[in-house]
């Protein structure tokens, strides 16, 4: 059986944190949106229509007042970290696996407290202390437990009775799985987003999840009763360790097998820093180099990290420490370097500034003096089975530096600053390719391989300009040639004028050397919005340089240019 668990669980916590930080004010529609798709919304903007993984234009024109927030994890731990405080000081083994969502084993605290109904009733009178709203689950796992947090319950807290786990779960949908386990966002809308953005390496696993999710929907799989009750090494052998995590969890077990190897002791590394640091800056850069020491450690031991504990000792001796978990249902492999030292740095920060001015104000501050020691110790390992990477190689380093950096352009420039291109249909240049915003799935529409009559033929101009360059094309006594009504040019071109820019008049003269065309164009005319009536002609010039022009409106402009 499951451990037994309590789930301490503060919905829209980026939101919350938001607020409580200054970021926004409580009585406005807020959506937090982690490259430009949303991660949480406040209940105004739901009420208005704005939900999760929704793009940000969308979630603007659906709610025309809401204020847009860039999600920020270090923010959002620091706002928990009163929160945590609180929870701990009911027990020590409280591990926090995202902010607003914290956990720890109810053997011992109930025991104390007489029961989980008390436990939990002395829990929520702590937390009304630091003003946050939290729903609380207790059941056999922590999985149970966060989705008893999510059921619905006038007091905010949810009990399943010890041993009723499984006949808790079995009527909830197969979709509880990622609900629960993809953690901020992950839905199949927003899945190159979140590998995209993403820091942890395992979030690949948790989109592995999805696919799971939709595949056993397709076979006819609904509920996570219908899916327990397949044979454990049928859903091992046909999905894989996925498949296997997922099982167990819907079976109300633990998600690995109580196997996991005890970490041996060298394998925890520290650093005494003096002088003390006392900025985050500094904290954060130090707490990276010891991430990385323990990652290389545990890879040269075959292991994966699935909960560290971040202990720290300050100046005035102090003793600080903290667990943070990284389990999902989908999740094959720990924490990756970068996510080690995501989460030290947010702790860090947490611990050097707790909460927001009001609630520092009433608590004492959570340290008195610079951090002096800073220990990472892994509490729990597991083997690490490694990923399978394509044919082809897998995403390196520097690829998810880019990726987090074009995240980071779309979310202060807007979803169209970053974009990739794909083969589009059409018959003009500009149409040839579309451009997709960053993130978005890159799908060729489907019209993209229909046959399009009245495309200039090959070979297709390499530039084509945003904007067309004014141009004049004369013929031998200098009068601008025309197209007739049959598609004929009224004269041979002989010289064309080319502008340097859209805004400056065509007064750069070139001598025609080869032509050909034209080539008219009547297309979308019941759409008076994006109706063309044209005629294009290729212009080689005596400089050598190609271009396509095209007359329309009784104007010739440069459409684009070949190379």
């Amino acid at each position: 059986m499951a451990v037994r668990t309590m789930v301490v669980w503060c919905p829209d916590w980026p939101v919350v944190a938001a607020i409580r930080t200054g970021a926004a004010m409580a009585g406005d529609p807020v959506a937090v949106l982690r490259a430009n798709r949303v991660i949480a919304a406040s209940a105004l903007a739901r009420t208005d229509g704005v939900r999760r993984a929704m793009r940000r234009r969308e979630a603007q024109s659906r709610c025309p007042d809401v204020v847009v927030v860039d999600d920020d994890p270090g923010r959002d731990a620091r706002a928990f970290e009163p929160v945590a405080s609180v929870v701990d000081a009911f027990t020590p083994r409280i591990e926090i696996v995202r902010p607003g969502l914290c956990q720890f084993p109810t053997r011992g605290p109930s025991r104390y407290f007489g029961g989980d109904d008390a436990l939990a009733t002395k829990v929520r009178e702590a937390l009304t202390t630091v003003g946050v709203e939290a729903r609380l689950g207790v059941a056999d796992g922590p999985f149970a437990a966060a989705l008893a947090a999510r059921a619905p319950a006038t007091t905010g807290t949810t009990i399943v009775s010890d041993g009723a786990t499984p006949e808790f779960l079995a009527a909830h949908p197969i979709d509880s799985l990622v609900a629960v386990e993809g953690g901020r966002a992950v839905t199949r809308a927003a899945r190159s987003t979140r590998r995209a953005a993403s820091s942890d390496a395992s979030d690949g696993d948790a989109l592995a999840l999805v696919d799971l999710v939709d595949l056993l929907r397709r076979l006819g799989i609904r509920t996570l009763g219908a899916f327990a009750a397949l044979p454990k090494g049928d859903v091992l052998g046909r999905f894989g360790p996925v498949g296997d995590r997922a099982w167990r969890l819907a079976a109300g077990l633990d998600a690995r097998a109580p196997s996991t190897r005890k970490p041996p002791p060298d394998l925890i590394v520290q650093i005494e820093l003096d002088p003390p640091v006392e900025r985050i800056d500094t904290a954060a850069f130090v707490a990276k180099g010891l991430a990385e020491e323990l990652h290389e450690r545990l890879a040269s031991n075959g292991l994966a990290c699935t909960r560290i504990s971040i202990e720290a000792e300050t100046a005035h001796g102090e003793h600080l420490a903290r667990l943070w978990r990284h389990e999902r249902a989908g999740a094959a492999g720990g924490l990756t370097a970068a996510g080690l030292a995501d989460r030290v740095r947010w702790q860090l920060n947490g611990w050097l500034q707790s909460g927001d001015a009001d609630q520092v104000a009433e608590r004492e501050a959570r340290t008195t003096g610079g951090i002096a020691l800073l220990r990472l110790v892994p509490d729990e390992v597991e083997p690490d089975v490694g990923r399978q990477l394509g044919l082809w190689g897998g995403a390196s380093a520097a690829d998810e530096r880019a990726a987090r950096a074009f995240a980071r352009v779309q979310g202060l420039l807007g979803p169209d600053a970053v974009t990739t291109v794909v083969p589009s249909g059409g018959r003009r240049p500009l149409d040839f390719v579309a451009h997709i915003p960053w993130g978005d799935q890159r799908a060729a529409p489907p019209d993209a391989a229909h046959p399009w009559p009245g495309r200039i033929p090959e070979p297709w101009p390499t530039v084509v300009h945003p904007l067309p360059l004014p141009a004049q094309v004369v013929d031998a006594q200098g009068v601008t040639v025309g197209v007739s009504g049959r598609g004929e040019a009224t004269a041979a071109p002989m010289r064309v004028a080319v502008a340097a820019s859209p805004m400056q008049p065509a007064d750069r003269w070139a001598d025609i050397v080869a032509w050909a065309g034209p080539w008219p164009l009547d297309e979308r005319w019941w759409d008076v919005q994006v109706h063309h009536r044209q005629a294009r002609m290729q212009l080689v010039t005596a400089a050598g340089e190609a271009h396509l022009v095209v007359l329309e409106g009784g104007a010739w402009w440069i459409e684009a240019s070949y190379a």
